[in-house]
């Protein structure tokens, strides 16, 4: 008899780590994909940040050129925990072509714009968010 309740001890002790090791493994597998979701969430975050800020450098560019028809060059701002970059190139006597980029930490946006300038206004041609 002795034999047989140390056969089922040594069940007993199998079938205990056998559902800790199921239940580690569970654990482990929950935090991994709660990391994997937070991350996802902090760069969906930050990729919305860095278009409002691309919006943001579009309508400084589209003001600059408002104030000087002539221009052609760059500028940049800095808001928040981000900042943008836009380039205005000529593409004809009335036309230019803006690229506008934003960045929150290392995630970026950006649009592509085209505009035509008319005599007492500017007419967005084109405005598209580029990959």
């Amino acid at each position: 008899m002795v034999v047989r309740s140390l056969e089922s001890g040594y069940v007993a002790l199998l079938a205990v780590l056998i559902v800790g090791a199921i239940a580690t493994a569970t654990g482990i597998v929950l935090l991994l994909t709660s990391a994997d979701s937070q991350r996802s969430v902090l760069i969906s975050q930050q990729s919305k940040q860095a278009r409002a800020l691309a919006v943001a450098c579009s309508q400084e560019a589209l003001q600059v050129i408002y104030e000087n028809t002539a221009y052609t060059g760059s500028g940049n701002l800095s808001l928040g925990q981000g900042s943008c970059t836009y380039t205005v190139t000529s593409t004809g006597a009335s036309t230019r072509s803006i690229a506008v980029t934003g960045t929150v930490n290392n995630t970026s946006r950006k649009i592509q714009l085209s505009v035509t300038i008319e005599a007492s206004n500017i007419s967005i041609s084109s405005w598209q968010d580029v990959s």
